[in-house]
């Protein structure tokens, strides 16, 4: 899979907020993850040796169908073609030593393998983008569950900032943010992240 651009909002919801001791956003907080992140269903996420602690972070996907700049909130999920699920993987402890020194997460969130996306479902197919359930798994166990609802800042809201800044193209995906209960990945598990009405992403982890 290849796309333009993939841009991630980070704390979005609030219990992942606490979770990460971090103050609640007045502004949506934008990060970018490079295309050659990302990998589809079943597809091996590959830990580097040496990076340390990484997480998983299962997320609602926009895929955008219709790009625009300065798009208008009340407009802006028109110009979206699908949704899917995903999981924001990210070297925890690379991203928490960048945060200390005021450095970009740009490594600790774009490692090759680090955007799991399952396949993109029409957006007509969701019923409602706000009240859409998340869930992921690893090696069966639950570990984070959450709901479309509990956004800081909701799609409409995301698009249309993100679009005042960067130009939104077609194929674009927009990552929405993690509910609480990021956890750790090790080679061996297997984890499975999934999105009401978008579909699942199921991914072997291997070291490399």
């Amino acid at each position: 899979m290849r796309c333009g651009k993939i841009v991630c909002v980070g704390q979005n919801y609030r219990e992942h907020v606490r979770e990460m001791r971090s103050a609640e956003p007045t502004e949506p907080v934008l990060f970018l993850k490079p295309a050659t992140a990302l990998i589809g269903d079943g597809d091996p996420i590959r830990i580097p040796a040496g990076i340390g602690t990484v997480h998983h972070e299962v997320e609602l996907a926009l895929i955008i169908g219709t790009g625009g700049r300065d798009i208008e909130e009340r407009k802006a999920l028109a110009h979206v073609s699908h949704a899917a699920v995903f999981n924001d993987v990210t070297a925890r402890d690379m991203q928490a030593a960048a945060r200390r020194a005021g450095l970009p997460w740009a490594l600790a969130k774009g490692i090759d393998t680090f955007a799991p996306m399952g396949a993109p479902v029409p957006f007509e197919r969701i019923r409602d983008v706000h009240a859409l359930g998340l869930e992921l798994r690893v090696n069966g166990e639950r570990r984070q569950k959450g709901s479309t609802a509990q956004m800081i800042f909701p799609p409409e809201a995301l698009i249309s900032y993100i679009s005042r800044f960067m130009t939104l193209e077609p194929g674009d995906i927009i990552a929405t943010g993690t509910p609480s209960g990021v956890g750790p990945l090790v080679p061996g598990d297997v984890v499975e992240a999934m999105v009401d009405e978008a579909g699942a992403v199921r991914n072997p982890v291997e070291g490399r």
